[in-house]
């Protein structure tokens, strides 16, 4: 028996490899919380009959179903793969680093069209029987990372969902030892794509991609399911850095309106050879859209520089994940 609370939950993960077909979880993920929930759509009768005062039980159906919600974690060296895969949208196979035990993981950004997921959550009965719901066809529409002065690198995945089963096999959970990536490890590098510097003062950074998608395709002869969305907007990439005001590197690209490379890095312990645990997340061309500095008093001055990221046609927008994964 699992224990009676929120402690005796898990979540399984898995590659669709059809939209909607749900595959049994071959990764389970630690996580901090989630949102994950069907939603149906009703139409109630309104049919009068004589001396009836209520509307008939009966004659409510349900019309349209779907499903979604957020997984909150923390980043870690193990199992981010198929997230990253479905948010990025290329078609990912980790490479080995030489003979090591180092796997690389490139994920470009693409079309995410055929990227979808199975998600099974359990959740556990206050007498610890765990519950199955499982969902099918999850499109990962957007995330946000973020980590700060004495924090760990955390993500908020945005799912999209075709629909909730409860009737799947609850599978037996089965954990990879993981580690968390965090602020010790953290670099924030700005200038020319491919030499960019370290950038002093950084106190906090998050990063923001949204994947806009028709998330409404639901057509008739369809049982009240979605087709898979489709991309109906332009990728938004924006983050925010706090920091203190060290030097005007930023400041400048405010005022000028000008482009730098950022490149956000978490290098952490060694795989093996000259491998070390490393997720990268690399946009070649940034904008700084607000704020510059302003004092509020005698405290050291910390402005927060909002960024847009925008294509650059020669380099890629990209996020590196070297870990011991060899399979996503």
């Amino acid at each position: 028996m699992a224990i009676g609370s929120g402690l005796g939950a898990q979540l399984g993960i898995a590659v669709e490899s059809s939209y909607g077909t749900f595959v049994a979880p071959t990764k389970f993920l630690e996580f901090t919380k989630e949102s994950l929930q069907l939603k149906k759509t009703t139409a109630q009768s309104s049919g009068i009959a004589a001396g009836r005062l209520m509307q008939l039980a009966s004659r409510r159906v349900v019309t349209q179903r779907e499903a979604g919600g957020n997984l909150d974690m923390e980043v870690t060296n193990r199992g981010m793969g198929p997230l990253l895969q479905a948010l990025m949208g290329t078609t990912v196979t980790p490479v080995q680093q030489g003979a090591t035990a180092a796997y690389l993981q490139t994920h470009t950004l693409a079309d995410t069209a055929g990227k979808s997921l199975s998600i099974q959550k359990g959740v556990p009965l206050t007498t610890g029987t765990v519950t199955d719901k499982s969902f099918v066809g999850c499109k990962v529409v957007g995330a946000e990372f973020s980590c700060g002065m004495g924090e760990m690198l955390t993500a908020s995945w945005e799912i999209d969902a075709k629909d909730c089963s409860e009737s799947e096999t609850l599978a037996a959970a089965s954990y990879t030892a993981m580690s968390p990536f965090h602020f010790g490890q953290m670099a924030v590098k700005t200038g020319t794509y491919g030499a960019e510097a370290a950038l002093d003062g950084v106190r906090k950074m998050s990063l923001k991609i949204e994947r806009p998608q028709a998330t409404d395709r639901f057509y008739a002869g369809q049982a009240g399911l979605k087709r898979e969305p489709i991309t109906n907007d332009w990728v938004k990439i924006s983050g925010a850095l706090e920091m203190d005001y060290v030097g005007t590197t930023i400041d400048d690209l405010h005022t000028s309106d000008g482009s730098t490379s950022l490149v956000w890095e978490f290098v952490g312990p060694v795989i093996e050879g000259a491998h070390s645990e490393t997720i990268r997340f690399k946009i070649p061309v940034i904008k700084i859209d607000d704020a510059p500095p302003t004092v509020d008093g005698p405290e050291v001055v910390r402005p927060t520089f909002n960024f847009t990221g925008l294509l650059d046609l020669t380099n890629p927008t990209a996020i590196e994940y070297l870990s011991a994964d060899s399979t996503l």
